[in-house]
């Protein structure tokens, strides 16, 4: 098991050179900072705390100063632990980077999704719509709330309320290109979150040794056009023939 936090920065689209599209989110890791290390016997499980985007310390507090100052590292604006790894390969302070993950492997992303607000049972749960005719009178409407015997609302009832803006996790992602001259993991599908909002990667739970065969991309190279520094003398040269055959074609015509 292994993870690192980053920043979803939106979604595009690579191609492979067997033609097909693939469509990916863009996720940012700035380098992460292992803040803290929990083991067995001091805390009753092993995982490890990363850290990533700096803030300043003005606008964070004695306690946040205090705990990453243990590591050695400035106040982080998001901190997630990670079970389930190896807590003897991490060391207090440790910056890790993109580098731990590959092209091809299948990865859990966890995230907060899009909050949309107070929505009613067709849209927050998919319930089928009422009848659509004018005499209907009931439309978009919530639907019976019980039976008879109980007297009131069963536990668990789909109702209208609050949708969206809670921890989502979309597993069995594949990793489709790790450029570690930008820091960047190109995730294939889409993942939970608006843009620049924190998510987190983690080794598949369910597929933790699978790994699929590195797309080969198609890579863009932009040329820059090469100016060529004109010799001066050979530009008066030509100028000068240039002349001269004008002059030439006009005393010939007279």
């Amino acid at each position: 098991m292994k993870g690192i936090l980053g920043k979803k920065m939106g979604m595009t689209q690579v191609f492979t050179k067997d033609g097909k599209l693939i469509p990916v989110t863009v996720i940012e890791v700035e380098p992460n900072v292992v803040t803290q290390i929990k083991t067995v016997e001091k805390d009753g499980y092993d995982a490890i705390q990363l850290g990533t985007d700096s803030v300043r310390e003005s606008l964070s507090n004695k306690p946040a100063m205090g705990h990453t100052k243990k590591a050695n590292t400035t106040p982080k604006r998001f901190l997630k632990e990670i079970r389930g790894v190896n807590v003897n390969d991490y060391t207090l302070g440790q910056t890790i980077g993109v580098d731990i993950f590959e092209a091809g492997e299948i990865v859990d992303v966890t995230g907060t999704s899009k909050g949309k607000g107070f929505q009613g049972v067709i849209k927050r749960h998919n319930q089928k719509i009422g009848p659509k005719g004018h005499g209907s009178q009931y439309h978009r409407g919530v639907g019976s709330l019980g039976t008879l015997l109980p007297m009131h609302v069963l536990k668990g009832k789909k109702m209208p309320g609050q949708m969206g803006n809670v921890q989502r996790t979309v597993q069995n992602l594949e990793i489709v290109s790790v450029d570690t001259e930008n820091s960047v993991i190109l995730v294939k599908g889409n993942v939970p979150g608006a843009k620049k909002s924190f998510v987190m990667i983690r080794t598949a739970v369910k597929r933790p040794d699978e790994k699929e065969e590195a797309a080969d991309l198609i890579t863009y190279v932009v040329e820059e056009p090469v100016v060529e520094e004109a010799n001066q003398e050979e530009v008066a040269e030509e100028v000068t023939e240039v002349v001269e055959e004008n002059a030439e074609e006009t005393t010939t015509e007279e």
